[in-house]
């Protein structure tokens, strides 16, 4: 009746891990380096500094932090 969904007044957001915000200022510095850089190649650099993660979770943490691949 009032135009409000109930999705948006039920849904409680989660807060973000540790282990994910370390990951995204790890992301936030490599993508100040390499701006060209995209899910697949951060994957591979993190890979090499011992991070162990999926190209898909970097994919999201990107699209939450508003970066993309120039």
């Amino acid at each position: 009746m009032l135009g409000i969904s109930r999705g948006s007044v039920y849904f409680k957001s989660h807060p973000v891990s540790d282990a994910d915000l370390k990951l995204m200022h790890r992301i936030d510095k490599l993508h100040m380096e390499c701006p060209f850089a995209g899910s697949r190649m951060l994957r591979g650099l993190l890979v090499q500094e011992g991070f162990k993660v999926e190209r898909l979770h970097i994919a999201t943490l990107m699209k939450r932090m508003g970066i993309e691949a120039l």
